[in-house]
């Protein structure tokens, strides 16, 4: 019986460098365009892979992704830093297009990663209008950081330019509002989500986009995709602190900027907070707590399809 295949494939903006692991020493590199995903699906599909391995790389790596999910092949997105500390770990400390699709074929074929659908074409766009809008608020920022100290001769500019972001910032809002309501279950969701004190469209549209998984999953699991289920550090008789690690950066990241809000207003997350607190929790630790918490709520509202209700009050 012939050994499964595990194929690597480098992404850079122009081309596909492709590895397997049936081969160790083989290399075929294509364009990372139509025509080269193309002749990508025949080429691998061929290889008859187990598994197709590619890196997160900005957005580079989607059309071919794309391209092989779409012909039923198993594909899975990896974090470029797990498989750096991979490569790290087997003493391989060159990197070259080559050696890194070679040591992406064999992290698929020693840890085979689950192979994951692809984002449909509505979760996709909607996934596009929650990152820019992210994109535009960070730009904004940055122009109102710069305003108050913009010479004369650029001032306007400057004016001119929050102006216009803001009226971008509005319109996507608008898009993002548009394409929740076109879907009912996006729109049951988010109605859901907005029941929560804390949670307001923005981040719930990321929630939305970025956290399909939220309500199929368990807490454990929920939490660890995310990267909020805290991480042991002992070591004999040593019991270090419990970190989180890994997980999506971006949910987190809204995540915090609602659990900040939820310490103020919500009634359950507050009392969680204050409580840790008082216990002689750090600010961080409970409040990381107080976001892990909040999760957990989210993921069975959502499991249950029920909306937030307020503790009963004497």
């Amino acid at each position: 019986m012939a050994d499964p295949c595990s194929v690597g494939i480098d992404v850079s903006k122009g081309t596909l460098d492709v590895a397997w692991s049936t081969n160790p020493t083989a290399r075929w590199q294509t364009t990372n365009d139509d025509v080269g995903w193309t002749a990508l699906v025949a080429h691998v599909r061929a290889l008859q892979p187990t598994i197709i391995v590619l890196e997160a790389t900005g957005g580079y790596e989607i059309g071919a992704a794309s391209a092989l999910s779409t012909a039923d092949l198993p594909v899975a997105i990896v974090n470029p830093r797990q498989v750096r500390d991979f490569a790290k770990a087997f003493g391989l400390l060159e990197k070259t297009d080559a050696i890194d699709a070679a040591v992406l074929a064999a992290f698929g074929a020693r840890i085979r990663p689950t192979p994951r659908p692809l984002p449909d074409d509505l979760q996709a766009d909607l996934q596009a209008l929650v990152t820019r809008r992210r994109q535009l608020v960070d730009m904004l920022t940055a122009e109102r950081n710069r305003g108050p100290l913009a010479r004369g001769a650029v001032r306007r500019n400057v004016l001119a330019h929050i102006a216009w972001l803001e009226k971008q910032l509005a319109k996507t809002d608008r898009d993002l509002r548009t394409q929740i309501e076109a879907s009912p279950i996006w729109r049951a969701r988010d109605h859901l989500l907005q029941s929560v004190p804390g949670i307001g469209p923005a981040t719930s549209a990321r929630l939305l986009a970025s956290l399909p998984e939220l309500g199929t999953l368990s807490h454990r699991q929920i939490s660890k995709l995310v990267g909020l289920a805290p991480m042991p550090d002992d070591s004999g008789r040593r019991r270090g602190y419990r970190r989180i690690q890994g997980g999506r950066g971006d949910v987190r990241s809204a995540l915090y900027m609602a659990t900040v809000t939820a310490i103020t207003h919500n009634p359950t997350i507050r009392a969680a907070y204050r409580r840790w607190r008082a216990a002689g929790k750090l600010p961080k630790v409970a409040l990381v707590a107080a976001m892990h918490k909040l999760l957990i709520h989210l993921n069975a509202m959502l499991r249950y399809q029920t909306p937030w209700h307020p503790p009963a009050t004497a």
